[in-house]
């Protein structure tokens, strides 16, 4: 959007933690149209000197810490992040469009954890209750009530959107697809939690932000819209199909890095199935993913493989001891 809008000043914030990579970024940090502030959104100080620099009059709130995995772990982290972060930005955001009388939008992106697990069939709709069953999820329903809360007692612009598992290029290699290529990139063994038999929706990046995008351009306030992927595939189906197609990029023998999958035991409450339902979004927006799961396992793949020094540069002594911790030594 930088580039596709360069009329409109995008303000990046971010606190670089663990996963965070300004290399991301390159190519856009020296756009006239960008600027990055390294800033802890739970900092209410800091985030408030950057409202009053740039006056935004559009919020677009990513930041959390969102690996279920880690929540289990460190509880703390995700609810001092994804519930107080949520609520500086919330407070910094209606004080500077109170005091500047500007009409402003306040975008939450959220998941479609906050509803739970589902059964064998079933999709969550937007009327779905909200059943968090992690740390994370319950830490990211916390912060979605209190954006609605502030829609209703102080009249705020908001819109939320929840969506369903993210996979593409540039994403940390604690999440399960580079986690997958990674390990098969150094013939490890690949963990795979219980039987590999849970199911998620898997919704490719670049059709993610093109849904955001028209949202922010043509959602209604104070709606909530959901954006899947409709790709469902149990976890082994997945990684399976992956190993295939990095076996068949890198010209090894068909199906020999599936020799690399081992079971370890499953993730504490772990949900089976997520299955999200986008029509809402889809009629009123006119958004529909335009990858297949093949097409953009394939780009995932391919630009893994030639990305390789960048999965060196992020996997950090720290993210080797994270690694161990969770699924122990497997070398």
């Amino acid at each position: 959007m930088v580039r596709k809008y360069p009329n409109i000043m995008f303000v990046n914030v971010d606190a670089l933690t663990y996963a965070g990579n300004l290399h991301n970024l390159s190519a856009i940090e020296e756009a006239s149209n960008y600027r990055f502030e390294h800033v802890d959104i739970t900092d209410s100080e800091a985030v408030n000197r950057v409202f009053e620099t740039y006056s935004p009059d559009t919020v677009v709130h990513f930041a959390a810490e969102s690996h279920v995995d880690r929540s289990i772990t460190e509880p703390t982290a995700f609810v001092h992040t994804n519930v107080l972060g949520t609520l500086v930005l919330l407070q910094a955001a209606k004080n500077t469009w109170a005091e500047r009388k500007t009409v402003g939008l306040f975008h939450h992106v959220s998941t479609d954890e906050v509803f739970g697990s589902l059964g064998k069939t079933g999709v969550f709709t937007n009327a779905s209750p909200y059943a968090p069953r992690s740390p994370y999820a319950a830490s990211k329903a916390s912060a979605d009530h209190v954006v609605r809360s502030f829609g209703t007692t102080y009249g705020f612009p908001y819109i939320i959107t929840n969506t369903s598992n993210n996979y593409g290029p540039f994403q940390f290699p604690e999440k399960l697809i580079p986690l997958v290529l990674n390990n098969a990139r150094l013939k490890k063994p690949i963990p795979i939690y219980g039987k590999g038999e849970n199911v998620r929706d898997w919704l490719f990046v670049e059709d993610h932000c093109e849904a955001l995008e028209k949202v922010l351009f043509n959602g209604k306030v104070g709606s909530t819209y959901l954006i899947g992927g409709s790709n469902e595939l149990s976890n082994i189906d997945l990684v399976t199909s992956l190993l295939d197609l990095f076996d068949d990029e890198m010209g090894n023998e068909n199906g020999s890095s599936r020799a690399l999958i081992t079971y370890v035991e499953d993730r504490a409450g772990h949900d089976f199935r997520y299955a999200i339902d986008s029509s809402l979004t889809e009629a009123e927006l006119g958004w529909n993913p335009k990858h297949s799961i093949n097409d953009g396992l394939l780009q995932t793949v391919r630009w893994y493989i030639e990305n390789q020094e960048w999965l060196e540069n992020v996997l950090t002594d720290a993210y080797q001891s994270y690694y161990s911790k969770q699924y122990g030594s497997q070398e």
